[in-house]
Protein backbone atom coordinates (compact mmCIF):
# COMPACT_ATOMS: atom_id res chain seq x y z
CA UNK A 1 0.00 0.00 0.00
CA UNK A 2 1.46 3.36 -1.21
CA UNK A 3 1.02 5.17 2.49
CA UNK A 4 2.27 8.76 1.11
CA UNK A 5 -0.66 8.14 -1.14
CA UNK A 6 -2.98 7.02 1.50
CA UNK A 7 -1.99 10.24 3.45
CA UNK A 8 -2.67 12.74 0.70
CA UNK A 9 -5.73 10.95 0.10
CA UNK A 10 -7.22 11.21 3.59
CA UNK A 11 -6.07 14.43 3.25
CA UNK A 12 -8.31 15.52 0.78
CA UNK A 13 -11.07 13.80 2.45
CA UNK A 14 -10.74 15.77 5.38
CA UNK A 15 -10.26 19.35 3.20
CA UNK A 16 -13.40 18.32 1.57
CA UNK A 17 -15.29 17.60 4.98
CA UNK A 18 -14.01 21.48 6.49
CA UNK A 19 -15.36 22.89 3.27
CA UNK A 20 -18.33 21.76 4.81
CA UNK A 21 -18.36 24.50 7.17
CA UNK A 22 -18.31 27.33 4.86
CA UNK A 23 -21.33 25.76 2.70
CA UNK A 24 -23.22 25.21 5.73
CA UNK A 25 -22.43 28.94 6.89
CA UNK A 26 -23.34 30.25 3.23
CA UNK A 27 -26.84 28.35 3.46
CA UNK A 28 -27.62 30.01 6.50
CA UNK A 29 -27.50 32.96 5.50
CA UNK A 30 -29.49 32.10 2.28
CA UNK A 31 -32.22 31.13 4.76
CA UNK A 32 -31.90 34.12 6.93
CA UNK A 33 -32.24 36.55 4.09
CA UNK A 34 -35.49 34.11 2.90
CA UNK A 35 -36.53 34.68 6.43
CA UNK A 36 -36.01 38.36 6.30
CA UNK A 37 -38.18 38.63 2.94
CA UNK A 38 -41.38 36.52 4.52
CA UNK A 39 -41.00 39.33 7.17
CA UNK A 40 -40.95 41.95 4.77
CA UNK A 41 -44.04 40.43 3.30
CA UNK A 42 -45.82 40.40 6.59
CA UNK A 43 -44.76 44.10 7.22
CA UNK A 44 -46.74 45.11 4.12
CA UNK A 45 -49.43 43.15 4.77
CA UNK A 46 -49.60 44.48 8.44
CA UNK A 47 -49.99 48.57 7.18
CA UNK A 48 -51.52 47.55 3.48
CA UNK A 49 -53.82 44.49 3.60
CA UNK A 50 -52.81 40.44 3.53
CA UNK A 51 -53.87 37.75 1.85
CA UNK A 52 -57.75 38.13 0.60
CA UNK A 53 -60.59 35.45 0.61
CA UNK A 54 -63.93 35.82 -0.60
CA UNK A 55 -67.06 34.22 0.41
CA UNK A 56 -70.26 34.88 -0.39
CA UNK A 57 -72.72 36.18 -0.54
CA UNK A 58 -75.00 33.96 2.09
CA UNK A 59 -78.50 34.37 2.87
CA UNK A 60 -78.63 34.13 6.89
CA UNK A 61 -81.74 34.29 8.51
CA UNK A 62 -81.14 34.02 12.39
CA UNK A 63 -83.98 32.56 14.58
CA UNK A 64 -84.43 32.07 18.22
CA UNK A 65 -85.59 28.62 18.90
CA UNK A 66 -87.54 28.40 22.78
CA UNK A 67 -86.65 24.91 23.99
CA UNK A 68 -88.42 22.73 27.21
CA UNK A 69 -85.79 20.28 29.14
CA UNK A 70 -87.15 18.02 31.63
CA UNK A 71 -85.98 19.22 35.33
CA UNK A 72 -87.82 16.49 37.25
CA UNK A 73 -90.81 15.77 39.21
CA UNK A 74 -92.54 16.63 42.21
CA UNK A 75 -94.04 14.31 44.76
CA UNK A 76 -97.23 13.57 43.07
CA UNK A 77 -95.52 12.61 39.58
CA UNK A 78 -96.02 15.73 37.94
CA UNK A 79 -93.27 16.78 35.90
CA UNK A 80 -91.14 20.19 35.97
CA UNK A 81 -89.63 21.78 33.12
CA UNK A 82 -87.45 24.59 32.62
CA UNK A 83 -87.37 26.65 29.04
CA UNK A 84 -84.14 28.11 27.51
CA UNK A 85 -83.45 29.99 24.19
CA UNK A 86 -80.84 28.99 21.62
CA UNK A 87 -79.79 31.18 18.60
CA UNK A 88 -79.59 29.75 15.72
CA UNK A 89 -79.70 30.20 11.63
CA UNK A 90 -81.05 29.31 8.61
CA UNK A 91 -78.34 29.39 5.81
CA UNK A 92 -79.18 29.77 1.66
CA UNK A 93 -76.73 29.90 -0.61
CA UNK A 94 -77.21 31.59 -4.06
CA UNK A 95 -78.44 29.36 -7.24
CA UNK A 96 -75.96 30.76 -9.63
CA UNK A 97 -73.06 33.65 -9.05
CA UNK A 98 -70.97 34.79 -11.79
CA UNK A 99 -68.06 37.07 -11.03
CA UNK A 100 -65.61 38.94 -13.25
CA UNK A 101 -62.88 40.66 -12.48
CA UNK A 102 -59.49 41.95 -12.98
CA UNK A 103 -56.76 41.95 -10.99
CA UNK A 104 -54.26 45.19 -10.96
CA UNK A 105 -50.84 44.30 -10.28
CA UNK A 106 -48.49 46.37 -8.26
CA UNK A 107 -45.26 46.54 -6.01
CA UNK A 108 -44.63 47.42 -2.66
CA UNK A 109 -40.71 47.52 -1.00
CA UNK A 110 -39.20 46.80 2.50
CA UNK A 111 -35.53 47.63 2.36
CA UNK A 112 -34.31 45.13 -0.46
CA UNK A 113 -37.20 43.21 -0.94
CA UNK A 114 -39.95 43.68 -3.49
CA UNK A 115 -43.37 42.77 -2.69
CA UNK A 116 -46.63 42.27 -4.82
CA UNK A 117 -49.70 43.41 -3.85
CA UNK A 118 -52.92 43.69 -5.99
CA UNK A 119 -56.19 45.63 -6.26
CA UNK A 120 -59.10 43.19 -7.39
CA UNK A 121 -61.98 45.27 -9.21
CA UNK A 122 -65.02 43.00 -9.51
CA UNK A 123 -68.67 42.58 -10.31
CA UNK A 124 -70.38 39.48 -9.23
CA UNK A 125 -74.18 39.00 -9.56
CA UNK A 126 -76.40 35.99 -9.25
CA UNK A 127 -79.45 34.75 -7.56
CA UNK A 128 -81.15 33.36 -4.31
CA UNK A 129 -83.49 30.77 -3.85
CA UNK A 130 -85.10 29.97 -0.32
CA UNK A 131 -88.09 28.81 1.38
CA UNK A 132 -89.20 29.20 5.22
CA UNK A 133 -91.54 27.54 7.28
CA UNK A 134 -94.73 28.56 7.29
CA UNK A 135 -95.98 30.35 10.10
CA UNK A 136 -98.10 28.29 11.72
CA UNK A 137 -94.75 26.02 11.66
CA UNK A 138 -92.40 28.43 13.51
CA UNK A 139 -95.46 28.99 16.04
CA UNK A 140 -95.76 25.16 16.54
CA UNK A 141 -91.79 24.57 16.73
CA UNK A 142 -91.62 27.70 18.78
CA UNK A 143 -89.43 29.55 16.51
CA UNK A 144 -89.01 33.30 16.53
CA UNK A 145 -87.36 34.86 13.18
CA UNK A 146 -84.95 37.80 13.80
CA UNK A 147 -83.50 40.35 11.40
CA UNK A 148 -82.24 38.59 7.75
CA UNK A 149 -78.93 39.94 6.47
CA UNK A 150 -76.36 38.91 3.43
CA UNK A 151 -73.19 37.92 4.95
CA UNK A 152 -69.90 38.63 2.33
CA UNK A 153 -66.96 36.98 4.39
CA UNK A 154 -63.28 39.07 3.57
CA UNK A 155 -60.54 38.22 5.27
CA UNK A 156 -59.20 41.67 6.03
CA UNK A 157 -61.28 44.36 5.41
CA UNK A 158 -58.49 46.91 5.80
CA UNK A 159 -58.22 45.81 2.21
CA UNK A 160 -61.84 47.13 1.02
CA UNK A 161 -61.12 50.66 -1.50
CA UNK A 162 -64.05 52.99 -1.40
CA UNK A 163 -67.77 51.45 -0.86
CA UNK A 164 -68.65 48.67 -1.93
CA UNK A 165 -71.95 49.04 -4.01
CA UNK A 166 -74.23 45.77 -3.40
CA UNK A 167 -78.05 45.85 -4.93
CA UNK A 168 -81.17 43.44 -4.32
CA UNK A 169 -83.53 43.11 -7.80
CA UNK A 170 -81.70 46.87 -8.69
CA UNK A 171 -82.34 48.22 -5.86
CA UNK A 172 -78.93 49.28 -3.81
CA UNK A 173 -79.36 48.61 -0.18
CA UNK A 174 -76.71 50.01 2.78
CA UNK A 175 -73.72 48.12 2.92
CA UNK A 176 -72.41 47.41 7.31
CA UNK A 177 -69.42 46.10 8.95
CA UNK A 178 -69.08 42.81 9.74
CA UNK A 179 -70.35 39.25 7.94
CA UNK A 180 -72.47 38.22 11.15
CA UNK A 181 -71.22 34.69 12.15
CA UNK A 182 -68.49 34.43 9.17
CA UNK A 183 -66.06 36.32 10.86
CA UNK A 184 -64.82 39.49 8.97
CA UNK A 185 -65.96 41.22 6.31
CA UNK A 186 -69.52 42.88 5.67
CA UNK A 187 -73.33 42.25 5.03
CA UNK A 188 -76.53 43.73 4.01
CA UNK A 189 -79.73 43.79 5.95
CA UNK A 190 -82.88 43.14 4.42
CA UNK A 191 -86.28 43.79 5.07
CA UNK A 192 -88.04 40.91 6.69
CA UNK A 193 -90.95 41.73 3.90
CA UNK A 194 -87.92 41.05 1.73
CA UNK A 195 -88.46 37.40 2.37
CA UNK A 196 -92.50 36.92 2.43
CA UNK A 197 -91.71 32.79 3.84
CA UNK A 198 -90.21 31.93 0.29
CA UNK A 199 -89.14 32.84 -3.45
CA UNK A 200 -86.10 34.51 -5.11
CA UNK A 201 -84.06 37.57 -5.51
CA UNK A 202 -81.43 38.51 -7.86
CA UNK A 203 -77.94 40.43 -6.49
CA UNK A 204 -75.18 42.44 -7.79
CA UNK A 205 -72.21 43.30 -6.17
CA UNK A 206 -69.29 45.79 -7.14
CA UNK A 207 -66.27 45.50 -5.03
CA UNK A 208 -62.37 46.51 -5.25
CA UNK A 209 -60.10 44.86 -2.83
CA UNK A 210 -57.00 45.36 -2.10
CA UNK A 211 -54.64 42.82 -0.85
CA UNK A 212 -51.13 41.24 -1.00
CA UNK A 213 -50.11 38.45 -3.12
CA UNK A 214 -52.63 35.78 -3.11
CA UNK A 215 -55.96 36.04 -3.20
CA UNK A 216 -58.76 33.17 -2.74
CA UNK A 217 -62.45 33.04 -3.83
CA UNK A 218 -64.88 30.66 -2.16
CA UNK A 219 -67.50 29.08 -5.14
CA UNK A 220 -70.21 28.68 -2.62
CA UNK A 221 -73.16 28.89 -5.51
CA UNK A 222 -74.80 25.80 -7.03
CA UNK A 223 -73.04 27.02 -10.21
CA UNK A 224 -70.07 29.83 -10.13
CA UNK A 225 -68.16 31.01 -12.92
CA UNK A 226 -65.47 33.33 -11.72
CA UNK A 227 -63.42 35.09 -14.48
CA UNK A 228 -60.47 36.87 -13.75
CA UNK A 229 -57.73 38.90 -15.89
CA UNK A 230 -54.57 40.49 -15.07
CA UNK A 231 -51.40 41.85 -16.80
CA UNK A 232 -49.28 39.63 -14.20
CA UNK A 233 -47.31 37.18 -16.79
CA UNK A 234 -46.35 34.69 -13.88
CA UNK A 235 -49.94 33.45 -12.02
CA UNK A 236 -49.48 30.58 -9.65
CA UNK A 237 -53.11 28.97 -9.32
CA UNK A 238 -53.86 26.67 -7.14
CA UNK A 239 -56.00 25.81 -4.22
CA UNK A 240 -58.73 23.38 -4.47
CA UNK A 241 -59.94 24.34 -8.22
CA UNK A 242 -57.52 25.02 -11.84
CA UNK A 243 -59.22 26.88 -13.56
CA UNK A 244 -61.00 25.28 -16.82
CA UNK A 245 -59.75 27.64 -19.15
CA UNK A 246 -56.51 30.02 -19.38
CA UNK A 247 -54.19 32.05 -21.59
CA UNK A 248 -51.45 33.28 -20.25
CA UNK A 249 -48.52 35.30 -22.13
CA UNK A 250 -46.20 38.26 -21.65
CA UNK A 251 -49.20 40.61 -21.76
CA UNK A 252 -50.75 38.82 -18.58
CA UNK A 253 -53.37 36.32 -17.78
CA UNK A 254 -57.01 35.35 -18.25
CA UNK A 255 -58.80 32.24 -16.55
CA UNK A 256 -62.25 31.04 -16.45
CA UNK A 257 -63.28 28.75 -13.58
CA UNK A 258 -66.58 26.46 -13.51
CA UNK A 259 -67.27 24.90 -10.62
CA UNK A 260 -70.34 23.18 -9.57
CA UNK A 261 -71.53 22.78 -5.72
CA UNK A 262 -71.36 18.72 -6.88
CA UNK A 263 -68.00 19.23 -7.20
CA UNK A 264 -67.36 21.39 -4.02
CA UNK A 265 -67.94 20.67 -0.34
CA UNK A 266 -68.13 24.69 0.73
CA UNK A 267 -71.69 24.60 1.22
CA UNK A 268 -71.59 21.22 3.37
CA UNK A 269 -68.97 22.37 5.46
CA UNK A 270 -70.67 25.88 6.54
CA UNK A 271 -73.99 24.26 7.16
CA UNK A 272 -72.02 21.68 9.66
CA UNK A 273 -69.29 23.56 10.71
CA UNK A 274 -71.03 26.30 12.42
CA UNK A 275 -69.67 28.89 10.06
CA UNK A 276 -66.13 27.79 10.05
CA UNK A 277 -64.10 27.98 7.17
CA UNK A 278 -60.92 26.81 8.37
CA UNK A 279 -61.64 23.72 5.65
CA UNK A 280 -63.36 25.14 3.16
CA UNK A 281 -62.33 24.61 -0.47
CA UNK A 282 -60.94 27.71 -2.26
CA UNK A 283 -59.83 28.18 -5.67
CA UNK A 284 -56.58 30.51 -5.36
CA UNK A 285 -53.72 32.79 -7.56
CA UNK A 286 -50.98 33.98 -6.41
CA UNK A 287 -48.78 36.37 -7.98
CA UNK A 288 -45.35 34.43 -7.84
CA UNK A 289 -41.92 35.59 -8.65
CA UNK A 290 -40.67 34.38 -11.66
CA UNK A 291 -38.06 33.41 -10.04
CA UNK A 292 -37.55 33.24 -6.35
CA UNK A 293 -34.34 34.08 -5.82
CA UNK A 294 -33.57 32.18 -2.39
CA UNK A 295 -34.97 29.13 -3.21
CA UNK A 296 -32.86 28.68 -6.21
CA UNK A 297 -29.69 30.29 -4.06
CA UNK A 298 -30.89 27.44 -1.58
CA UNK A 299 -30.99 24.75 -4.52
CA UNK A 300 -27.39 25.66 -5.56
CA UNK A 301 -25.75 25.73 -2.54
CA UNK A 302 -26.94 21.97 -2.27
CA UNK A 303 -24.30 21.31 -5.26
CA UNK A 304 -21.60 22.68 -3.29
CA UNK A 305 -19.85 20.02 -2.03
CA UNK A 306 -20.12 18.54 -5.41
CA UNK A 307 -18.58 21.09 -7.23
CA UNK A 308 -15.70 20.88 -4.22
CA UNK A 309 -15.05 17.72 -4.63
CA UNK A 310 -15.37 17.24 -7.93
CA UNK A 311 -12.50 19.51 -8.33
CA UNK A 312 -10.86 18.15 -5.41
CA UNK A 313 -10.74 14.75 -7.71
CA UNK A 314 -9.82 16.72 -10.84
CA UNK A 315 -6.42 18.00 -8.71
CA UNK A 316 -5.57 14.76 -6.92
CA UNK A 317 -5.29 12.81 -11.34
CA UNK A 318 -3.45 16.02 -12.27
CA UNK A 319 -0.80 15.33 -9.29
CA UNK A 320 -0.77 11.64 -9.48
CA UNK A 321 -0.50 11.55 -13.61
CA UNK A 322 1.24 14.62 -14.00
CA UNK A 323 3.96 14.08 -10.73
CA UNK A 324 3.26 17.48 -9.50
CA UNK A 325 2.09 18.21 -6.22
CA UNK A 326 -0.46 20.48 -4.82
CA UNK A 327 -0.06 21.62 -1.28
CA UNK A 328 -3.21 20.80 0.84
CA UNK A 329 -3.45 24.85 1.93
CA UNK A 330 -4.00 25.24 -2.01
CA UNK A 331 -6.47 22.80 -2.10
CA UNK A 332 -8.47 24.43 0.95
CA UNK A 333 -8.04 27.97 -0.89
CA UNK A 334 -9.51 26.57 -4.45
CA UNK A 335 -12.27 25.02 -2.00
CA UNK A 336 -13.00 28.55 -0.06
CA UNK A 337 -13.16 30.20 -3.68
CA UNK A 338 -15.48 27.40 -5.08
CA UNK A 339 -17.81 28.37 -1.51
CA UNK A 340 -17.49 32.05 -2.30
CA UNK A 341 -19.43 31.79 -5.57
CA UNK A 342 -22.77 30.87 -3.75
CA UNK A 343 -22.54 33.79 -1.30
CA UNK A 344 -21.66 36.16 -4.20
CA UNK A 345 -24.81 34.72 -6.03
CA UNK A 346 -27.31 35.38 -3.54
CA UNK A 347 -26.16 39.13 -2.28
CA UNK A 348 -25.67 40.26 -6.14
CA UNK A 349 -29.53 38.38 -6.75
CA UNK A 350 -31.05 40.96 -4.48
CA UNK A 351 -30.09 43.88 -6.55
CA UNK A 352 -30.25 42.96 -10.31
CA UNK A 353 -31.84 39.71 -12.26
CA UNK A 354 -30.85 35.93 -10.96
CA UNK A 355 -29.14 35.08 -14.20
CA UNK A 356 -27.04 38.55 -14.18
CA UNK A 357 -26.10 37.87 -10.90
CA UNK A 358 -25.57 34.29 -11.54
CA UNK A 359 -23.21 35.37 -14.83
CA UNK A 360 -21.44 37.81 -12.52
CA UNK A 361 -20.52 35.52 -9.61
CA UNK A 362 -19.33 32.52 -12.01
CA UNK A 363 -17.33 34.73 -14.11
CA UNK A 364 -15.61 36.51 -11.29
CA UNK A 365 -15.07 33.06 -9.46
CA UNK A 366 -13.83 31.28 -12.35
CA UNK A 367 -11.58 34.32 -13.06
CA UNK A 368 -10.05 34.14 -9.50
CA UNK A 369 -9.40 30.47 -9.80
CA UNK A 370 -8.00 30.62 -12.77
CA UNK A 371 -5.55 33.66 -11.94
CA UNK A 372 -4.57 31.57 -8.72
CA UNK A 373 -4.23 28.27 -10.69
CA UNK A 374 -2.04 29.45 -13.57
CA UNK A 375 0.76 29.12 -10.97
CA UNK A 376 -0.38 26.32 -8.56
CA UNK A 377 -0.27 24.00 -11.73
CA UNK A 378 2.97 26.05 -13.18
CA UNK A 379 0.92 26.60 -16.80
CA UNK A 380 -1.68 28.89 -17.90
CA UNK A 381 -2.68 26.49 -20.66
CA UNK A 382 -3.42 23.55 -17.51
CA UNK A 383 -4.88 26.82 -15.48
CA UNK A 384 -7.11 27.38 -18.70
CA UNK A 385 -8.10 23.92 -18.67
CA UNK A 386 -9.19 23.91 -15.12
CA UNK A 387 -11.46 27.01 -15.80
CA UNK A 388 -12.87 25.25 -18.63
CA UNK A 389 -14.01 22.71 -16.51
CA UNK A 390 -15.71 25.02 -13.92
CA UNK A 391 -17.33 26.68 -16.75
CA UNK A 392 -18.62 23.44 -18.04
CA UNK A 393 -19.72 23.17 -14.10
CA UNK A 394 -21.61 26.31 -13.43
CA UNK A 395 -23.43 26.30 -16.44
CA UNK A 396 -24.70 22.49 -15.91
CA UNK A 397 -25.46 23.69 -12.19
CA UNK A 398 -27.62 26.86 -13.85
CA UNK A 399 -29.25 24.39 -16.48
CA UNK A 400 -30.26 22.91 -13.49
CA UNK A 401 -31.69 25.40 -11.36
CA UNK A 402 -33.83 26.95 -14.67
CA UNK A 403 -34.99 23.28 -15.61
CA UNK A 404 -36.46 22.30 -12.17
CA UNK A 405 -38.77 19.42 -13.23
CA UNK A 406 -35.95 17.97 -15.21
CA UNK A 407 -33.17 18.56 -12.65
CA UNK A 408 -33.03 14.66 -11.30
CA UNK A 409 -32.62 13.56 -15.28
CA UNK A 410 -30.02 16.06 -15.73
CA UNK A 411 -28.10 15.65 -12.71
CA UNK A 412 -28.06 11.70 -13.25
CA UNK A 413 -26.76 12.30 -16.53
CA UNK A 414 -24.06 14.86 -14.94
CA UNK A 415 -22.69 12.33 -12.76
CA UNK A 416 -22.68 9.56 -15.11
CA UNK A 417 -20.57 11.54 -17.49
CA UNK A 418 -18.20 12.45 -14.86
CA UNK A 419 -17.82 9.37 -13.69
CA UNK A 420 -16.99 7.93 -16.76
CA UNK A 421 -14.37 10.50 -17.48
CA UNK A 422 -12.81 9.95 -14.32
CA UNK A 423 -12.86 5.77 -15.07
CA UNK A 424 -11.81 6.87 -18.95
CA UNK A 425 -8.54 8.97 -17.58
CA UNK A 426 -7.59 6.93 -14.44
CA UNK A 427 -8.08 3.05 -16.23
CA UNK A 428 -4.24 3.00 -16.95
CA UNK A 429 -2.96 4.31 -13.32
CA UNK A 430 -1.49 1.22 -10.92
CA UNK A 431 -2.67 2.72 -7.73
CA UNK A 432 -0.38 0.55 -6.15
CA UNK A 433 2.77 1.78 -7.76
CA UNK A 434 1.88 5.07 -7.94
CA UNK A 435 5.00 7.18 -6.77
CA UNK A 436 5.32 9.08 -4.42
CA UNK A 437 4.75 12.83 -5.10
CA UNK A 438 7.72 14.98 -4.54
CA UNK A 439 7.69 19.06 -4.57
CA UNK A 440 8.60 20.22 -7.98
CA UNK A 441 10.94 23.59 -9.12
CA UNK A 442 9.95 25.66 -10.99
CA UNK A 443 11.69 25.72 -14.21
Amino acid sequence: MNRPLLLKTLAIVALTLLILIPLGLIRDTVQDRQQHRQEAVASIAASYAGSQTVTGPILVVPYKIRIDELTGQDAGGKKTYSSRTEDRQYLFFPKDLQMQGKLLPAERYRGLHKVHVYELQSQASGSIEFELPSPAKLEADRISLQQPYLSIGISDVRGLVGSPTFKIDAKPLPVEQGAGSFGSGMHVNLPAATLNNGGKFDFSLDLTLAGTENLAITPLADNNRIELASSWPHPQFGGSFLPRTREISDKGFHAVWEVSSLASGAQRVLLTGGGSKSAVENLEIQLAEPVNIYSQADRATKYGLLFVLLTFVGFFIFETIKQLPIHPIQYLLVGLGLAIFFLLLVSLSEHIEFWIAYLIASVACIGLLGFYLSQVLRSVARALGFSAMLTLLYGTLYGLLVSEDNALLLGSLMLFVILAIIMTVTRKIDWYKTATLKIATDE
